[in-house]
């Protein structure tokens, strides 16, 4: 039986992932990296835009790549990491962990209700990982069911 990818592998893609930044105007890198229940581990970055409201975030650019792939469930946990930039082009993060914003925890919200899942999400800084499930991020999200 396959396993789901373990923390530290999904908190190393997220890192690595963050050098793959497009990010001239913040200089904010930020990685996240996709687990899901048969071992399939998809990440991505952020991607800014001259036209900032145009910008993708990480989590969304995973979500994105991991629906093209198939993945329609077995969501179950999700790492980000996010600074400035270090020389490696890796996200130096700060004493604060990063969360995913308001839009990022919506649509990470629909690729785990697809599947019925909650999902731990990890948020890393230089001195803790913050472990929280997406439903503590966002509590009564609304999603499929909603439009039944």
């Amino acid at each position: 039986m396959t396993r789901p990818p373990s923390r530290a592998a999904l908190i190393e893609a997220a890192r690595a992932a963050s050098a793959k930044a497009y990010a001239p105007y913040s200089g904010f890198h930020v990685g996240a990296a996709l687990g899901f229940a048969d071992g399939t581990l998809v990440s991505g970055a952020n991607v800014e835009n001259a036209s900032y409201g145009l910008a993708l975030c990480a989590e969304t650019v995973a979500t994105a790549s991991a629906m093209n792939a198939g993945a329609r469930g077995g969501l179950v946990a999700v790492a980000l990491v996010g600074g400035p930039a270090g020389e490696g082009g890796e996200a130096q993060s700060g004493p604060e962990p990063v969360t995913p914003c308001g839009r990022c925890r919506q649509v990470l919200s629909e690729l785990a209700k697809l599947g019925g899942t909650d999902p731990v999400v990890w948020c890393v800084s230089a001195e803790e990982v913050l472990e929280l499930r997406l439903s503590d991020l966002l509590p009564h999200a609304f999603g499929p069911e909603s439009l039944r």
